[in-house]
């Protein structure tokens, strides 16, 4: 069988892969998304990769022409795109959830494939009254109304995904149509994922290493469903073989009320606070921008129904492998070790622990990848010729350009997402960051110095020139990427001069030098990079009759 994934480097397109390379039916895989993964690596090496923007910033025309080669000839597609974020661009979220699902429908049908398998949710469901009676609320079955829950547009919108479903199945009786509904789903390599999606950065999640909350506060009245990530990825590699159609609830057996979520964290003490004042707390916390999830989350949260999952195990002979507080548990772990997985999705909290670009190595290791250095060695260590104390400015003052450059390209990453060259901007965004956390490494591994009061110069300086408005007050202007794009090609070329003289002085300071080779080289394709997107800004940039986000 041949199989298509779209969406295929999150948190269930990690496990689905893992999934469809461990089912023998299963002959090749093709990986589609918006961002590529680090295709050297398990479980996205071995897989056919495309790039497609299902819907963010591209015509429904250019998305049938490309989806309709991808699925030439393949047995099914698995559909797993979902934007999370930006939470409060309420129009960009229905575009890629709700439009998108009707591109890869409508490119389905036109390519004949005989069987689409789409990533619906508990969220889906209408809320169930039960929920609210006290005790073990019970548990029903995929025949529960699914219209959603109002106040979460999460929930609004998989219910008008699985509309778009339905039209699929009365237009086209042909084509094997199956939707899995799974619960919360949980693994440690999602975890810093959840967190930037959902908690935020500002929560210092990883202070729970040094000990416990002495009382874990939750909702009056929550009740919750998990689900191992693996466990998701299996069901739908079992909805692949055994092409069932309709609906599956994905779920653990377990149910997790209060004392359970507080097990979890160790003690069972558990302090439960009326709904509405957790919600005022989240609607709060969400308006001041410290927590990116609204209020519309725990909405769905106490209203959903518990799912009965006996017939995912019925019909795709579907077990889980895990409880709902063994992937909680571990969700947990991931979160104070900020785990992660090498794509954007999934990329872990600390970039130290993501590889330098072009080495595969951790920027945590400097560039002692070749065993040249040891981090106890100092600055008394450096050739006699060496002036150190100008290698150490040299150093520190490319520091202070790559904390401006992260922060910028960072933004820009942020401000341009509904535009054809987010992917590009995102990609070289994280790199810069985990080049970032390359040098801070090296200057220590050096014996050296940061001038930490230069990084704050140049953070400051860069949230002050986002002030400037280039002509608009209240909305974008579309000279914006055009200035900004000019500003980081010139930074990434200074760049590269930076990694071009340390690696002409590699084998002096006892570095490795195919450590530089693979950041000059990596440098190399981000000014192409930067290249075409100043292509495509420069012709839009004083045209208001050309939106430089679409046209």
């Amino acid at each position: 069988m041949r199989v298509v994934v779209i969406g295929a480097t999150g948190n269930a397109g990690t496990a689905v892969l893992r999934a469809l390379k461990d089912t023998p039916e299963v002959t090749e895989i093709i990986g589609v998304a918006r961002r590529l993964p680090d295709t050297t690596v398990e479980p996205y090496s071995g897989c056919r990769w495309r790039t497609v923007d299902i819907a963010a910033a591209s015509t429904a025309e250019d998305v049938a022409t490309e989806l309709g080669e991808i699925f030439r000839g393949v047995d099914a597609v698995i559909h797993l795109a979902w934007l999370i974020q930006p939470n409060d661009d309420r129009e960009l979220l229905r575009r890629v959830n709700v439009d998108g699902t009707e591109r890869v429908a409508a490119a389905v049908a036109a390519a004949g494939v005989p069987h689409l398998v789409a990533a619906s949710s508990v969220g889906v469901y209408s809320p169930d009254e039960a929920r609210g009676t006290g005790g073990t609320p019970p548990l029903r079955d995929e025949d529960w109304p699914a219209g959603g829950i109002a106040p979460s547009h999460y929930s609004i919108d998989k219910a008008d995904q699985e509309r778009v479903l339905d039209r699929l199945v009365a237009e086209h009786p042909e084509i094997t149509v199956t939707r899995l509904r799974p619960a919360l789903t949980f693994q440690a390599d999602a975890a810093s994922a959840i967190q930037r999606y959902f908690l935020g950065t500002q929560l210092p999640v990883q202070a729970l290493r040094a000990g416990k909350l002495p009382v874990m506060p939750v909702p009056k009245g929550l009740v919750v469903q998990a689900v191992h990530s693996d466990d998701v990825g299996r069901a739908y590699a079992a909805a692949v073989v055994k092409q069932a159609p309709g609906a599956f609830n994905i779920c653990a057996d377990d149910l997790l009320g209060p004392k359970e979520l507080a097990e979890v964290v160790d003690h069972g003490r558990v302090i439960e606070l009326p709904p509405a004042v957790v919600r005022a707390g989240l609607v709060a916390a969400h308006k001041s921008g410290m927590v990116p999830a609204d209020e519309g989350w725990l909405d769905m949260g106490m209203q959903v129904p518990m799912m009965d999952n006996s017939r995912a195990k019925r019909e795709l002979d579907w077990q889980p492998r895990h409880t709902a507080a063994e992937a909680l548990s571990e969700l947990l772990e991931g979160l104070i070790e900020g785990r992660g997985r090498a794509t954007q999705v999934l990329r872990p909290r600390d970039p130290q622990d993501a590889p330098v670009p072009g080495t595969g190595e951790p920027a945590g290791r400097g560039a002692d990848t070749g065993g040249r250095r040891s981090p106890d060695d100092g600055p008394e260590d450096l050739p006699e010729e060496f002036t150190k104390d100008l290698l150490n400015l040299y150093l520190s003052d490319h520091l202070t350009g790559a904390t401006a450059g992260a922060n910028r390209i960072a933004r820009m990453a942020n401000d341009f997402i509904d535009t054809p060259v987010y992917a590009e901007l995102s990609t070289v965004a994280a790199e810069v960051r985990t080049e970032q956390a390359f040098l801070k490494q090296l200057i220590h591994d050096l014996g050296m110095k940061q001038m930490p009061y230069r990084q704050a110069v140049a953070w400051a300086g860069e949230r002050v020139g986002r002030l400037k408005g280039n002509g608009r007050a209240l909305s974008r202007s579309p000279m914006t990427m055009l200035l900004e794009t000019e500003l980081m090609r010139g930074a990434v070329q200074g760049k590269l001069g930076g990694w071009q003289t340390l690696r002409e002085h590699a084998e002096d300071l006892n570095l490795d030098p195919e450590v530089f080779d693979g950041l000059i080289e990596a440098s190399r394709r981000q000014i192409a990079a930067f290249d075409e997107i100043h292509a495509y800004a420069r012709i839009r940039a004083f045209r208001d009759d050309r939106h430089i986000f679409w046209d």
